[in-house]
């Protein structure tokens, strides 16, 4: 009896899946007709994973356009590898970030200027962004200058703020200090397409107030903010030896003079709302807008050195508004154009 129950069991097991196996044959068979009609829309529903890609590529480039603009970065002198050269564009940078070293008061190369260094100014050896760099002046110059009236070249720029920012003597333009000066320049900004301005470059723009600068709001900024380094004088602080500023002088004998760009108001309050204190960027600033400018008239308020400059703006409807010295082609006052406010061209009849 035992074994004939197995056999049964094992004939029921056989006929299960034969019937199973009928069952998907049957289905296959219902299933085959619906396939070969619809195969073009099931293709389809493959083919649609492009699509897929092609929306997160919009994504793609939707970030792209909003990410951060690329500013200006200097060539690397470290690439160069013909020595002479690369040492003249050495020789250039160490010009601008300690000129006083070489041409200042107690220069070894020439006793021409204040002994203040290019790099007060041109920060960074002339790379910082909005600090007053270079990246410009290489695809820019020559170009048409409405101060003089004239085309000028890299060297009468060059000298222009020796004479000025540095109340100084220019130099001579075949001499081994301006050759290496320029050719540093020059290479800096080399990559950066002629007739083009370098992203970054010069100063950030800054908003117009809507009154007048202030002197005596902006000495509490400096009190402030500028005088633990520029001191309590506005004279500045040297290295013990004498011979360069830690700190530029920011009036005084010793500082630049009322001809240099950086005494008109806008461009003071530029400099100074993106770069100082010493120490910020244009991205992470300190002072308001309203500090900037007022800290700028004080600043340009102190007595310093003048120079005659009787040949600038020979067409004086050039003049920017905030050039401190007349006459002027309209009728506002010598102290409004100093201070403000300034207002349209088109009010100032």
């Amino acid at each position: 009896m035992t074994n004939k129950d197995d056999l049964n069991q094992l004939l029921i097991s056989v006929i299960r899946q034969l019937i199973a196996v009928i069952i998907l044959l049957l289905v296959g068979l219902l299933i085959m007709p619906v396939i070969f009609y619809n195969s073009e829309s099931i293709s389809n529903l493959f083919k649609s994973k492009p699509k897929a890609i092609t929306v997160d590529s919009v994504a793609i480039r939707s970030v792209v356009i909003f990410e951060e603009t690329t500013f200006w970065t200097p060539q690397d002198i470290n690439t160069l590898t013909e020595i002479k050269h690369k040492k003249l564009l050495e020789y250039g940078k160490d010009l601008i970030m300690h000129t006083a070293k070489y041409i200042g008061p107690k220069g070894s190369v020439l006793q021409i200027s204040n002994g203040m260094n290019c790099q007060n100014c041109h920060l960074e050896a002339g790379t910082k962004v909005y600090g007053n760099n270079y990246g410009s002046v290489a695809s820019m110059y020559p170009k048409f200058r409405a101060r003089s009236g004239k085309v000028e070249g890299i060297y009468k720029r060059v000298n222009d703020c020796i004479e000025r920012s540095l109340n100084g003597k220019s130099l001579d333009t075949l001499g081994h200090e301006m050759q290496a000066i320029t050719a540093y320049i020059e290479f800096i900004g080399g990559n950066v397409e002629k007739g083009k301005k370098a992203k970054g470059s010069g100063f950030k723009d800054l908003a117009f107030l809507e009154r007048s600068a202030e002197p005596l709001k902006g000495k509490l900024v400096y009190n402030d903010k500028c005088l633990s380094c520029h001191q309590a004088d506005g004279l500045g602080l040297m290295n013990a030896d004498g011979i360069e500023f830690i700190y530029p002088a920011l009036w005084g004998n010793k500082s630049y003079n009322d001809g240099a760009g950086i005494h008109r108001l806008s461009n003071f309050a530029k400099y100074t709302k993106y770069n100082m204190p010493f120490g910020v960027t244009h991205t992470s600033t300190q002072l308001t807008d309203e500090e900037a400018w007022d800290v700028a008239a004080f600043v340009n308020s102190q007595p310093r050195p003048h120079i005659s400059v009787p040949n600038d703006w020979p067409d004086i409807s050039k003049k920017p508004i905030d050039y401190p010295f007349g006459p002027y082609s309209d009728k506002l006052s010598e102290r409004q154009h100093k201070y403000g406010p300034y207002v349209p061209a088109n009010s100032r009849k």
